[in-house]
């Protein structure tokens, strides 16, 4: 089961910021009814349905799902089909700890770089 914010109430830009602190700048930007976290311009991490996730790809899948990420999936309303999405729910453990979300949001703001590269 992916976890939510329990109780991390607040996702406020002042406490993602915080949380985040170790990667800034960053910026935030209203989308499809949830929140973009970018930084240097590249979206890294978004906050839906309060649940704060990570970018991420092969490169760091494993070490996201040992850390007991789940990946983003729903199931396609025209096609039936079950569509993975690039980002993974971060860890329960880094959501009150700036230092433990500095090294996660690193891996997925290499995750979004490398992303970038390839569009």
């Amino acid at each position: 089961m992916a976890s939510g914010l329990g109780h991390h109430e607040r996702m406020d830009h002042d406490h993602l910021r915080d949380l985040f602190e170790g990667v800034e700048p960053i910026t935030f930007r209203r989308m499809f009814g949830g929140l973009g976290i970018y930084r240097d311009g590249i979206i890294f991490a978004v906050v839906l349905r309060d649940q704060l996730m990570l970018k991420g790809d092969e490169e760091v899948a494993d070490d996201y799902e040992a850390a007991g990420m789940q990946r983003w999936q729903y199931v396609g309303t025209r096609h039936g089909k079950t569509v993975a999405m690039p980002y993974w729910t971060a860890p329960d453990s880094a959501m009150d700890d700036p230092d433990e979300m500095t090294l996660w949001a690193r891996k997925a703001i290499e995750a979004a770089r490398r992303a970038a590269a390839r569009a």
